[in-house]
């Protein structure tokens, strides 16, 4: 090669190290999305400020920036950040805070659009398996707005007269249902998104439920409630509760401080519906299940370095991501990586979502409910 264009080549490579990661030409970026500040301290910015954390998947989740959402005059604590959800169909961000929904462009980090609806939004939402539509809880009421994915705008809502304090929503992975979940409920409600009705009640369980997911084919849902250290299994065929599974080991009763009020708040099954990952609040644990049988048996805990109180599984199932700021390598059971943002501090927040891109677009992503991706009839 003529020293010219070795010259030239040096000189290309000396400017593309010098420019920060999210400059970099790159055909495909992995990047895990965090939003602060965590309604569960609360709003407090000492576990990662305020905005949404980008992390490099593929770099050892290296922080690489941060998208600034909203601002607040001085002395007001910020809102916190109660849903998070992608999609490639749009590739847009969804986020939630108690009164607003709002969308961002995932290429150019910019918002799109922001509502407010009858100011009773909103909360942990889901995203439609074809990306057109969101099922967004009404912050604590009896309804969820069902929105235009692309516009933001209202299409309907659905009453949900059994399931009190709208909080969670998981949308089957084939499209056909959307189960919504209220913090003073025992009881799910299960609508039909062609209709926009509720179809059928998933209960009662034991007490009020509280984080839940589902299996691939949705005939399975598992639930943690309050006063249990592990969850409550419901077969969706009868819609009967069937199975409660209490973590052996570990003690919580008695423990001054229970974040969330609910010992475990945090459940997750593997891709590939091999394991139930559960969260622990009052040990600082993850315990992991074998859910090749039923009910599923204990088999591995690990400890965290703060309270769990949420787990989502990455792209692939390769890693967890735990609201700790703990990741975990999904296989080997241990802790690869710990979240910190450009200031050095722990980020810390239940609301976290993987989106991998290929050619500059947003091509994969993961529903941060960690529902089991394996479909049968």
């Amino acid at each position: 090669m003529k020293p010219r264009r070795l010259a030239s080549l040096a000189i290309g490579l000396a400017v593309l190290m010098a420019m920060s990661p999210e400059a970099w030409p790159q055909q495909e970026r992995d990047l895990l999305y965090v939003g602060v500040p965590n309604n569960a301290f609360a709003n407090a910015v000492d576990f990662g400020g305020v905005g949404v954390v980008a992390f490099d998947v593929k770099n050892n989740y290296r922080f690489v920036k941060r998208i600034p959402t909203w601002n607040y005059p001085a002395g007001k604590r910020p809102e916190a950040i109660r849903g998070i959800a992608a999609s490639i169909t749009t590739g847009l961000l969804y986020l939630t805070t108690p009164t607003r929904l709002a969308a961002f462009d995932l290429v150019t980090d910019k918002v799109v659009w922001e509502n407010t609806y009858d100011g009773k939004c909103c909360d942990r939402l889901a995203v439609s398996p074809d990306g057109k539509t969101l099922y967004v809880p009404g912050n604590g009421g009896m309804h969820w707005y069902v929105v235009d994915a692309k516009t933001g705008d209202l299409i309907t809502t659905v009453a949900t007269p059994m399931t009190d304090g709208a909080h969670n929503t998981i949308w089957s992975v084939d499209g056909s249902r959307v189960f919504m979940s209220g913090q003073r409920s025992s009881t799910i409600s299960v609508a039909d998104p062609k209709t926009h009705t509720v179809v059928q009640t998933v209960g009662p369980f034991s007490n009020f439920i509280r984080p839940f997911t589902i299996n691939g084919s949705a005939t399975y849902l598992f639930a943690n409630m309050n006063e249990l250290l592990g969850f409550e299994i419901a077969d969706l065929k009868t819609g009967k509760m069937i199975h409660r599974v209490e973590v052996e080991g570990f003690t919580w009763k008695g423990n001054p401080r229970i974040p969330h009020g609910v010992p475990s708040h945090g459940i997750a099954m593997s891709p590939d519906e091999k394991e139930i990952w559960v969260a622990d609040g009052v040990n600082l644990y993850i315990h992991v299940f074998d859910a090749s049988v039923m009910p599923p048996k204990q088999r591995k805990s690990i400890k965290t370095r703060a309270v769990p109180a949420w787990i989502t599984f990455g792209v692939g199932g390769k890693f967890v991501y735990i609201s700790s700021g703990d990741v975990i390598n999904a296989s080997t059971k241990e802790i690869v990586a710990g979240l910190k943002d450009e200031a050095g501090r722990m980020v810390d927040s239940e609301k976290q979502v993987e989106v991998v891109f290929a050619g500059g677009k947003p091509a994969r992503t993961v529903d941060p409910f960690g529902v089991g991706q394996v479909r049968t009839r």
